[in-house]
C-alpha cells in the first residue's frame, strides 16, 4: 500500500510517539518501590523444614535437573533416617515445582525471594543450613492454598499507577 505523499510514514511514527510523550510513566522505581508479588510465585529459594523432613529423598528423585543433593544416614535410637548434608543448587534449578509437590510430608516450600544474583557459580549451591525454615523467610503459597491465603495480596503496576493519580 503505497502513501499518497513523501513522509506520511514518519508524520504516523511521529504523532504515536507524541501520544506516549505525555502519558504517565508505567516505570517501578525498583529498590525504592517494591511491589508484592503474587501469593503463588515460584521463587528463587526452597524453603526446608528440618522437622517435617524425614530423610526420604522423593524430592532428589522427582528433580528432572538433578540440582537436589541430600546425605542421610541411619539414627538408631530413633529408627529413622537423619539428614547429614541437603545442597540446592539454584543454578540448575528450574523452579518447575516438582520436588514441592513431591514431598509426602510437606517438608520443602517454594521462597517468595526474586532476589538471588550472585558473581560465582559455587555461591548458588544452597546448603541445609541456608534454606531452614525461619520466621525471616517467607514461604510462598504455590501448593499450599492454606497458606497462600494469609499472604499479602498480589499489589500491580497499574494499581500503583492509579493511587498517584
Amino acid at each position: 500500500m503505497k502513501s499518497k505523499f513523501f513522509g506520511s510514514g514518519i508524520m504516523k511514527g511521529m504523532v504515536v510517539t507524541i501520544k506516549h510523550l505525555f502519558r504517565h510513566p508505567v516505570t517501578a522505581q525498583y529498590p525504592e518501590q517494591r511491589l508484592n508479588p503474587s501469593r503463588r510465585i515460584r521463587g528463587v529459594g526452597l524453603v526446608w523444614s528440618q522437622t517435617r523432613c524425614t530423610g526420604c529423598a522423593t524430592c532428589a528423585k522427582t528433580c528432572p535437573q538433578g540440582a537436589i543433593r541430600i546425605v542421610t544416614s541411619a539414627s538408631l535410637p530413633d529408627n529413622k533416617y537423619k539428614v547429614e548434608e541437603y545442597e540446592v543448587d539454584t543454578g540448575y534449578c528450574i523452579q518447575c515445582g516438582l520436588c514441592v509437590e513431591a514431598c509426602p510430608y510437606s517438608a520443602l516450600y517454594f521462597g517468595r525471594g526474586i532476589e538471588k544474583a550472585r558473581y560465582r557459580r559455587g555461591e548458588l549451591v544452597e546448603t541445609k543450613e541456608a534454606m531452614m525454615e525461619t520466621p525471616d523467610r517467607e514461604v510462598s503459597g504455590y501448593f499450599y492454598p492454606e497458606r497462600a491465603a494469609k499472604l499479602p495480596k498480589q499489589t500491580l503496576l497499574l494499581e500503583k499507577i492509579w493511587e498517584k493519580k
